[in-house]
């Protein structure tokens, strides 16, 4: 990790912990509705732990800021979206979005050989929905155990335990928006389970 990179990853724990006092929130209320642990948090505000995008994202979206406010991109008035790539544990996302609330989108780019191959489903507030760009995805929601192509979408609530990655040794590229919950994309789901199955879900 380069100097500028390790320096934006140390501040992220003192602005994460001033956005959430600006909010009047507990560390035990984000905790909750994040579903990310009491401890982990508590790490993460002095710098212990790493920030990921796996913790990134909920934090985001329940302080209803985008990323680049918690890592501290710089904000213009420049309408043009200069879009700087973060890269963890074998994802790059690019943030399209810089509004604060509502839906955010965000680019996915999955690399097969850093991402753990091994399904870790998480749980959290909100509503998810991605469409795969290229590649093959594999989405593990719940019990069902889905491959998704090109052009194939999928919607659903983030409170369902859930996992995406790699579904062989290629990349994969995928659009996800991300809502609080009750936000949905209103966009009718195809995914196709192994076997080649398609199954639709609102």
């Amino acid at each position: 990790m380069d100097e500028e990179t390790a320096s934006t990853m140390a501040a992220v724990g003192p602005r994460l912990k001033g956005l959430r006092t600006q909010r009047n929130l507990s560390l035990t209320s984000l905790a909750q509705s994040t579903g990310i642990s009491l401890s982990t948090l508590s790490r993460l505000e002095t710098g212990q732990r790493r920030p990921t995008l796996e913790l990134l994202l909920p934090l985001a979206r329940e302080l209803r800021v985008d990323i680049g406010e918690l890592i501290g991109a710089p904000q213009t008035g420049d309408p043009r979206l200069h879009l700087k790539p973060v890269t963890r544990h074998g994802m790059t996302m690019l943030p399209l979005t810089r509004r604060a609330g509502s839906l955010q989108a965000y680019k996915l780019i999955i690399s097969p050989r850093t991402r753990s191959p091994e399904p870790e489903q998480s749980s959290h507030e909100g509503y998810e929905w991605i469409y795969v760009l290229d590649g093959r995805l594999r989405l593990v929601l719940g019990d069902n155990d889905l491959i998704m192509g090109p052009g194939e979408a999928a919607e659903f609530d983030t409170r369902t335990p859930h996992w995406f990655g790699n579904a062989d040794e290629n990349p994969v590229e995928i659009l996800s928006l991300l809502g609080h919950q009750g936000e949905r994309a209103h966009l009718r789901a195809r995914t196709v389970r192994p076997g080649g199955t398609a199954a639709g879900t609102e």
